[in-house]
């Protein structure tokens, strides 16, 4: 501990990222991706690394500005990855022991992810296609190049409700669609078309079909923007022999083949519970029938649900069959940790292949049954860990990779303390409390409530780099789950629908008086509080609804669910869902729910964080609180990122991912 430093805002340049590891078919290699900040245009690089299991010996693989989703061949003599060149990201091609890679695909729109056929011969890569080129948005893209009119404005030109996303923006009148390529020549044949966007998809492993998720217009629609169910699709590698193998009423996530090719798994939700309906595991025969549940006496989340701001867009493993086919390994995310479960298929207890309390985002199993995985904890941002005995009751871990040594050899970190408590109204409640160094008997200090995003997410035993910062600028940090969070069973995560700011709301101050009850150390008249999307709504709520918060900060939030409605990518469906109305039935019962409808009772000094092209909580939300509280001549600031989306925090540029702790830091320190 001698001579180590808190964490500043500007640590993060200097952090490494590790995701995606793919053990060789041959065994005793791996292949993974590391990623790190640098000047490229979105602000970071990645490349793939080489890491020998037997010796350990890691090296890079790859020298791409940015290379990411490698896959192996069947027969381990080659390596595909996607490499990204000016905006335009292709599937490539190198021998396995190195050398040259080759770009082998030249799809229009670029590469979105592949996979591999099952013999090696051909690649099933996904990619976007106009729709109708006619019909679409930006018109400019179908003049020809050099034409005069390509100078000009164009309109764009909408007819779908679906017409923006948060990930990437305006639509531009393309579908995500499958194509097959061979390796040895570039020509892709298209499997899938129509107006519609393939989800997650799969190859049989005797090649004879491929499996796909999403939700085909019914004969007279356009789009399919009305559904929020999907279906799971099964059809030959050509495109023909198209099936639909599942009934109304599920709502499909991921899935995969069984290994004798008769059977998917697969993760959905039936929608009970409409947004809110936890997923779990089914299987399905490709002969059709009704998708038997799994886990049905499990009250857990199946899938990677625990918010973070080091990662953003990685594709959680599973589910996935066991090498023995025996048993079907997923995600599971349970009070603060993502871990590996597995099922059995004869039905036998479930059971956890990794240990709580911390956050595993991707796995690979081995041929012996040994488990790889990329996992986080509240002290590092990710590495690789080697489980080499899966039945270990004390789930022993091999660390490989240690890819941030600075935060352990030159940076104090804080551990976090978890606590329990009850609500009045009969809930368990977890939360954690982080105390600053060195702080002595007798001595408070101001303390930041954090509230997370979603609201069905979690937080949990991962590293968060705005909760270090923050303790060491010398406040406690404390963080918890409210009802309406994923992690604590089905009713739990529900009982917030219909009912945001009332028992959530409840639930968090009620954590507060709990934590000063309990630390000494915390100062009940130095309270701060901040939390992004559903965590800048319900920041929003509580500075109109209590003066106990002497400063706060809203991030990406919502305060107005009228207009909300109709400018979110997803206003027109979550609005009915978490609130219970829309805006022209319904349109007090929204406005109740607003918190610009209390902001006539906010003193708390409130900064407001927002993305200028965040499409998921659009920016006017920002601009409206901030003209009203302005309007009062309340104290407040409006700090506007440009080209940020919502996922600025985890994702986002690094400079603006830095300057936005610094905002956060500097108003606490202003007013606490």
């Amino acid at each position: 501990m001698n001579g180590q430093r808190g964490i500043t805002s500007e640590d993060l340049y200097q952090m490494t990222w590790v995701n995606d590891p793919v053990p060789s078919p041959q065994g005793g290699k791996l292949i993974y991706v590391s990623r790190q900040t640098n000047n490229t245009h979105d602000g970071y690089r990645s490349h793939l690394r080489m890491l020998d299991l037997g010796t350990q010996k890691d090296k890079p693989f790859t020298f791409g500005e940015q290379d990411y989703s490698p896959a192996w061949s069947p027969d381990g003599s080659q390596l595909a990855f996607i490499r990204k060149i000016d905006g335009q990201s292709q599937v490539w091609l190198m021998p396995a022991d190195g050398g040259e890679a080759q770009q082998i695909s030249e799809l229009q729109h670029g590469v979105s992810s592949f996979l591999w056929s099952p013999d090696g011969s051909n690649l099933l890569v996904k990619s976007t296609v106009d729709d109708s080129p006619k019909q679409q948005m930006n018109l400019a893209d179908v003049r020809e190049e050099g034409s005069v009119e390509n100078l000009l404005p164009q309109e764009l030109i909408v007819d779908r409700i679906r017409m923006k996303s948060d990930e990437r923006g305006l639509w531009n009148g393309r579908y995500a669609h499958l194509f097959v390529i061979a390796p040895v020549r570039a020509e892709a044949i298209a499997v899938t078309s129509g107006p519609y966007d393939i989800g997650d998809y799969a190859w049989s492993p005797d090649g004879k079909h491929i499996a796909w998720i999403t939700h085909i217009p019914e004969e007279g629609e356009h789009h399919s923007d009305f559904s929020l169910t999907n279906h799971v699709y099964i059809s030959r590698p050509d495109g023909t022999s198209i099936q639909q193998l599942t009934a109304e009423g599920y709502t499909f996530y991921r899935l995969c083949f069984a290994p004798d090719a008769q059977s998917l798994a697969l993760l959905a939700s039936d929608r009970t519970y409409g947004n809110a309906t936890l997923a779990k595991l089914y299987t399905l025969p490709i002969s059709g029938g009704e998708p038997v549940c799994l886990s049905s006496h499990w009250d857990v989340q199946l899938n990677h649900s625990l918010v973070g701001d080091m990662r953003s867009h990685l594709v959680p493993t599973g589910p996935v069959y066991s090498r023995d086919g025996l048993s079907i390994l997923c995600l599971a995310s349970i009070h603060g940790s993502v871990r590996i479960a597995r099922f059995p298929l004869d039905g036998g207890h479930a059971e956890y292949l990794s240990p709580d309390e911390c956050e595993v985002y991707q796995f690979a199993e081995l041929e012996q049954g040994q488990i790889i995985a990329a996992a986080a904890d509240t002290q590092h941002p990710g590495d690789l860990y080697w489980y080499e005995s899966p039945d270990d009751p004390e789930r022993k871990a091999v660390r490989l990779t240690l890819s941030n040594p600075q935060l352990e050899q030159d940076i104090r970190l804080c551990t976090p303390e978890t606590f329990w408590f009850d609500t009045t109204d009969g809930l368990r409640v977890q939360g954690w409390i982080m105390k600053p160094h060195g702080v002595v008997d007798g001595v408070k200090v101001p303390t930041i409530l954090e509230i997370h995003g979603g609201p069905h997410m979690m937080y949990g035993f991962t590293f968060m780099h705005e909760f270090q910062l923050l303790v060491a600028q010398g406040y406690a940090v404390v963080y918890i789950n409210p009802r309406g969070g994923l992690g604590y069973g089905q009713q739990f995560v529900n009982a917030c629908r219909g009912d945001y700011g009332g028992g959530d709301y409840r639930d968090l101050m009620e954590s507060v008086d709990y934590a000063i009850s309990r630390y000494s150390f915390i100062d009940p008249t130095r309270l701060g509080v901040t939390g992004g999307s559903y965590g800048g709504f319900m920041t929003n709520w509580i500075v109109g609804h209590t003066h106990r918060f002497k400063a706060a900060v809203t991030q990406r939030s919502i305060c107005n669910w009228l207009s909300f409605y109709g400018v979110s990518d997803i206003g027109y469906f979550f609005t009915e869902d978490q609130i219970g109305g829309n805006a022209w039935d319904e349109p007090e019962k929204l406005w109740k729910h607003s918190p610009l409808a209390y902001v006539g009772n906010v003193q708390t000094p409130l900064l407001i964080l927002h993305g200028e092209q965040d499409l998921r909580c659009p920016i006017e939300q920002a601009e409206q609180l901030y003209v009203a509280l302005k309007r009062r001549k309340q104290t407040t600031r409006l700090v506007r990122f440009p080209g940020a989306n919502h996922e600025l925090s985890r994702g986002g540029h690094p400079y603006l991912r830095v300057r936005r702790l610094e905002h956060i830091a500097g108003w606490f320190n202003e007013y606490l």
